[in-house]
């Protein structure tokens, strides 16, 4: 069964920096690697939105408004996806959430939720 730990949320100041890590555990690596991942985030009152993509074998994508100041990687030999966020705002703040989609399976799995607040 998949899990997917997610780390690194937190409050930050507008124009500042955090980064959100989601660890595929009980992952092997090809599994790991041939999955498609994602973070969405999810503010109050408001629907969960995609935010940045990184489909196996694909180019990332983002949102327009994140765009240019947030990143998404994957570290195959670490089993974990990044979501490095930059020149944060207040409407940033959100529950961000790590998807994990298999290759072989189409079976969606999710991580826990960390929350980023922006604040001054």
């Amino acid at each position: 069964q998949v899990q997917l730990v997610e780390s690194g949320g937190g409050t930050a100041q507008p124009g500042g920096s955090l980064r959100l890590s989601c660890k595929g555990s009980r992952m092997i690596l090809s599994t790991f690697s041939g999955a498609s991942w994602a973070w969405y985030r999810q503010a109050p009152g408001k629907q969960r939105e995609l935010v940045a993509s990184s489909p196996s074998g694909g180019s990332t994508d983002y949102l327009d408004s994140v765009r240019g100041r947030f990143t998404i990687s994957r570290d195959n030999t670490k089993k974990t996806v990044y979501l490095q966020m930059n020149n944060l705002i207040v409407e940033d703040t959100a529950v961000y959430y790590c998807n994990c989609r298999l290759g072989y399976s189409n079976d969606d799995y999710w991580g826990q939720g960390t929350q980023v607040t922006v604040s001054s």
